[in-house]
């Protein structure tokens, strides 16, 4: 089962061996029985530790990253922390200038209290990355297509660079999913993902992910620092999710069809200052994605020339479009990301985000060009 539309159907998902139930069951118990001693009757003995639905979805998502070993979390951020916070005291990260807002606020509020410290750079510059790097690095972190300027970065580079340099590369794959793009075959370390985004594709559970390309003493420590810590996915939230990878390639398609006839239609708008898209030619980063892409993607982003008012006056003028954080569900979501940065905004005041949905690509253009219609 090589081919990822097979394989997102398929993997986790056999029919239960008890009842030959086609769709996997969950398993709610936080406990299991044991011997007197302590002996594991069927592999399992508290759900903090791991359970048989957690267990599929980290098969599946193993499967679709082409990984040894996939580690589930309560949350993106709960994987990102279960990682860098597993790096050694002293050490020093890599992470990119324009990134989620949540990675910056972790690098500077907490990672420093570990004796772990970040530095930002633009990681489409590879002099710049090479330059960056110090004898303490130990993690360079990619984010590709970046949130929310869809910056692109050459994975298969930067994983040249980071292990020449002793260091590893972990990237967000939370834009492109395993549908896209596959980090781990350009020489990416660990992928992490947001699974309440694409992967959940409902806008209905909340959870994230590590998919590492070796079940080294790196995966030991993660999983550890779970078990112990206690950031471990839902039973239930983890069959919700094990349940939107099996229409993930489907719903790609659409959202990625959507997308660039939105983008299209936005880069010849003469009210739009610039559009951020990787399927447009014209964007810094096209040729790097086409390359390392099977599809640009169903997020972008784009500049008003009127200023944060007018990014403002559209967003509020979207009809069908609703203004909400969070992207990869099935409705098309609008968000002034400055406004949701609050007082330490580090985006453009005059970007929306747009994680174009599901429906009908006319009635979205539609939409988009009555809202900037009304500017004037």
């Amino acid at each position: 089962m090589s081919r990822i539309e097979t394989l997102a159907v398929h993997a986790g998902g056999e029919p239960d061996e008890t009842t030959g139930a086609v769709v996997p069951p969950i398993h709610l118990a936080t406990t299991f029985r044991h011997g007197p001693a302590g002996e594991r009757v069927a592999g399992y003995e508290y759900q903090r530790e791991s359970n048989p639905t957690q267990d599929r979805l980290e098969t599946a998502l193993a499967a679709l990253e082409n990984g040894a070993g996939a580690l589930c979390f309560g949350s993106g951020m709960a994987a990102m922390a279960g990682l860098l916070e597993s790096l050694p005291a002293g050490s020093h990260v890599l992470i990119p200038t324009d990134c989620y807002t949540g990675l910056r606020a972790l690098s500077a509020e907490f990672l420093p209290e570990r004796g772990i410290h970040a530095s930002a750079v633009d990681m489409a510059d590879l002099d710049a990355v090479q330059a960056a790097l110090r004898p303490e690095t130990k993690l360079v972190w990619a984010e590709t297509p970046s949130n929310p300027q869809l910056r692109v970065s050459d994975i298969a580079a930067l994983a040249a660079l980071a292990h020449g340099h002793g260091a590893l590369l972990a990237c967000d794959n939370t834009f492109a999913t395993p549908v896209l793009q596959r980090p781990l075959e350009l020489g990416a370390d660990v992928v992490m993902h947001s699974t309440t985004k694409y992967l959940g594709g409902h806008s209905d559970v909340m959870g994230g992910a590590l998919v590492f390309a070796r079940r080294d003493d790196l995966y030991g420590r993660v999983f550890h620092r779970r078990h112990v810590t206690g950031g471990i996915l839902a039973p239930f939230s983890a069959w919700l999710i094990l349940r939107g990878c099996r229409s993930l390639p489907a719903r790609m398609a659409w959202h990625c069809a959507n997308a660039r006839a939105l983008a299209e239609m936005l880069v010849a708008h003469p009210a739009v200052e610039a559009v951020h898209y990787p399927g447009l030619a014209s964007h810094p980063g096209h040729a790097v994605a086409a390359r390392q892409m099977r599809d640009a993607g169903g997020m972008l982003s784009f500049r008003l020339r009127g200023g944060r008012e007018a990014a403002l006056a559209v967003a509020g003028a979207l009809e069908l479009a609703i203004n909400a954080t969070s992207l990869g569900g099935p409705e098309t979501l609008v968000e002034h990301r400055a406004s949701i940065e609050g007082a330490n905004a580090v985006s453009p005041a005059n970007l929306l985000r747009v994680s174009v949905g599901l429906e009908h690509r006319e009635d979205l253009l539609a939409d988009f060009s009555q809202a900037l219609a009304r500017l004037g």
